[in-house]
């Protein structure tokens, strides 16, 4: 269980995120969506520990992590993917995909050639093949298309076998053909037990893996629920629409 209460972040005068409550069960599905500077990514980075929270309070399985670094956020079992790809450009695919398992516990014991090496070379292994990774495993991501990066950036993410699994726009830059194949993949490869928060702007998308969405504007939540329910709220048409759609929703 996810909880958020009373989360604010300030980056100067400007409240990105403002008085933020936000309950998240194990297991669940959650799409966030809002306009850009709406605060989306900024509560990614809260939540996965790249930036601190200026009041309130992040739990995680009942554990605060509002406080902690973004390293020991991770060995608690969060892992993401971003918007703009941290990949490794000058490392292979699987070069990179290994390299997201260095804080996992008992990572020191690779370099020893335990079980725990052969069980996540498997494990490496498979994704690359669920992905259709593998026939260019060897290859540095540089030298990849956009949305093979992306999908070596669920590869990473994944590898960690998270509880909270956080995605930043994974369907960024890419056609409405590769953006059903990327969320085909993700129905397919994220386990039921796996909490997910995923950040899109394309919201066929979202409503397909998502049974509840939050929408954030200015920092602030502005509507909860399910998808069909949000969706037609007038408030949230207004900012996707504009308010000749909203006005049309009284009519």
């Amino acid at each position: 269980m996810l909880q958020l209460e009373g989360v604010t972040r300030r980056f100067g005068g400007i409240e990105a995120i403002k008085d933020l409550s936000l309950g998240v069960p194990a297991g669940a599905r959650l799409g966030l969506i809002g306009p850009n500077g709406s605060g989306k990514t900024t509560l990614l980075n809260l939540l996965s520990g790249i930036i601190a929270a200026d009041a309130g309070t992040i739990t995680l399985g009942g554990e605060r992590i509002e406080a902690l670094t973004a390293h020991r956020i991770a060995r608690l079992g969060i892992a993401r993917t971003f918007q703009n790809l941290r990949l490794v450009a000058h490392m292979t695919v699987r070069e990179n995909i290994w390299l997201a398992q260095h804080t996992l516990p008992g990572a020191a014991l690779l370099r020893r050639g335990a079980e725990t090496e052969r069980a996540r070379r498997r494990r490496i292994d498979g994704l690359l093949a669920d992905l259709a990774l593998a026939d260019v495993s060897d290859a540095p991501v540089s030298a990849l298309p956009l949305p093979q990066q992306r999908r070596v950036e669920l590869a990473r993410a994944l590898a960690r076998e998270p509880r909270l699994l956080l995605l930043d726009e994974p369907a960024g830059g890419m056609t409405p053909a590769e953006t059903r194949d990327m969320a085909t993949i993700i129905a397919r490869l994220v386990p039921p037990a796996m909490t997910m928060i995923l950040v899109e702007h394309k919201i066929d998308l979202v409503t397909s893996l998502c049974p509840r969405l939050a929408v954030l504007d200015f920092g602030r939540k502005i509507a909860d629920g399910a998808p069909d329910e949000v969706l037609r709220r007038p408030v949230v048409m207004e900012i996707y629409f504009g308010t000749a759609a909203a006005g049309a929703a009284h009519a």
